[in-house]
Formats: C-alpha cells, sequence, structure tokens
C-alpha cells in the first residue's frame, strides 16, 4: 500500500456552531481512488473544507490531522500537491474571463490574471494540453459566462489539475448536470484515473461512481459509518440503510443505478 495522503484521527470540526464532523477516522492512499458517499447533510462539503483547509479541525488530545504525513502545512505547498474543485468555486470568476485565464489562475491562487501573475510559456502550454485532454480546445478564449455548465465543470477540473496535482478531490462533481453533461464528465474522470491521478469523489449520486474507484467510505452524521470495496458497500441492503430508503440496485459494465425498490411501493 503506498503512503497515506491523508490521516484524520478522532477528528472534529464545528461550522456556524454547529458539529459538522465528529469521530472522524480516515486514512486516504496515494493510487487509492476512493468515493466517500453519503446524503444531504452527512457532511460531505464539510470534509472537503477540512482537506484544503478552509475548515479547520477542533484541537484536542489523541486527535490528529496529517496531510502528506505532516501536521503543520504550507498552503501553496498543499495546493501543488491536491487540487479541488467544490460547489462555491464554480460561481467566484468574473463572466468575461476567457476560459484559458480560469485555468491558468489556478496557478497563482486568483479568480483570473492580475498584472504581476504572468505564466511562463512551459505553464501556458500545459494549461492548453489539459484543455486539450478535458475535450476544452474549442474554447480557449470563450468568455466564462458563455460556457455550459458542463463546460465549467471541466474547466474547472483543468484548473484543478494546472500544479499537475497528486491528489484530485471533488465535491459533487455532476451537480446540476444533464445527461451528455454528466457523461462527458464521467468520460473525463475515468481518463484521469487511468493515467495515474488520484480521485477523491465526494457524492451522493451512485450512478457517477466510475469502475476505476477502489473504494467506497459512507459517511453519515459527520462520520464514517463504513468501509469497503465498491462490491461490498455498492448493495440494495447497505445502500438502502445508507439513505435510509428502500433501494434496488442494477448494474451494468462496471456502473450502478439505484431505483426504488419495488416490493415497497404498496407502502407509499
Amino acid at each position: 500500500m503506498a503512503e497515506p495522503w491523508l490521516e484524520i484521527s478522532n477528528g472534529e470540526a464545528w461550522l456556524n456552531r454547529k458539529t459538522v464532523l465528529r469521530n472522524l477516522n480516515l486514512r486516504l492512499h496515494l493510487g487509492e481512488s476512493t468515493t466517500i458517499l453519503g446524503p444531504n447533510g452527512a457532511g460531505k462539503s464539510s470534509l472537503v473544507k477540512l482537506i484544503d483547509r478552509t475548515l479547520l479541525p477542533i484541537v484536542q488530545p489523541h486527535s490528529h490531522l496529517r496531510l502528506f504525513g505532516r501536521t503543520n502545512v504550507n498552503l501553496w505547498d498543499l495546493r501543488r500537491r491536491i487540487g479541488v474543485l467544490n460547489s462555491e468555486l464554480e460561481l467566484r470568476f468574473p463572466p468575461a474571463a476567457a476560459a484559458l485565464e480560469v485555468v491558468l489562475s489556478g496557478l497563482f491562487g486568483s479568480m483570473r490574471l492580475g498584472r504581476d501573475q504572468v505564466p511562463t510559456t512551459q505553464q501556458q502550454q500545459v494549461a492548453r494540453n489539459l484543455m486539450q485532454r478535458l475535450g476544452l480546445d474549442s474554447i480557449l478564449d470563450q468568455p466564462y459566462r458563455e460556457l455550459s455548465d458542463g463546460q465549467r465543470r471541466r474547466l474547472l477540473i483543468a484548473r484543478a489539475l494546472v500544479h499537475e496535482p497528486e491528489v484530485l478531490v471533488l465535491d459533487e462533481p455532476s451537480r446540476a448536470l444533464d445527461l451528455q453533461a454528466s457523461h462527458q464528465l464521467i468520460h473525463c474522470l475515468r481518463q484521469l484515473c487511468r493515467q495515474g491521478t488520484t480521485l477523491v469523489q465526494v457524492t451522493h449520486r451512485i450512478d457517477t461512481i466510475i469502475p476505476e474507484m477502489k473504494r467506497v467510505l459512507f459517511l453519515q452524521d459527520g462520520t464514517i459509518s463504513a468501509d469497503g470495496t465498491p462490491e461490498n458497500m455498492l448493495t440494495a441492503e447497505r445502500l438502502s440503510g445508507l439513505f435510509s430508503t428502500p433501494l434496488t440496485v442494477v448494474e451494468s459494465g462496471g456502473f450502478r443505478q439505484v431505483l426504488p425498490d419495488p416490493t415497497t411501493w404498496d407502502a407509499w
């Protein structure tokens, strides 16, 4: 097993005077792409904020949070090793910013390029190559406001990857996407996995869990309630318990879809 890039022991975090994560014990390894699955309100977005250090854990005895083996990290070093895509980021870019500029802004942690933020020729080529890999090479100069939701999502993945990080963390990446955009995103994530990027997908959508995922964790009420392989975790019995509703699972080509359990329809 490769080294753990994330270690949380007895973690606890508060947001707006409310406990959002509690008794959290988690270890994630490089090369082990993982889905963190849970219903709305389970603490999924709070966990992403804990990883990117926009939310800090409560300091208490017998607890720790280590990123790449260290409890104290330089945020710029962290950004070079972990790329993060979350729902809040998508709303912050200037409407007139060109798509390529949005990707390049990730080099500086800004929303667009300032006067003193001049990417090198090599950095610009990396950004262009990323956009080509993600099927975005035709929109290099297109303003952000004109992009579809699916294009914006893939563009922000390119931005998160511009540092060539070891880990990419995605918070509900398929949120509000139509079928075509969702399928394009799934294809993109499968390619990234196959090319060696360690993915962490945080979601409530079972149908977007790609076959390349090696591990699935259940997050309930701010804590990890179950952990295992997709084959063991994505069953009708386990998913019905996680989402507190009777479900049946349909599998095809390594993907799974959940449907209401027809044996319970009369009960509704």
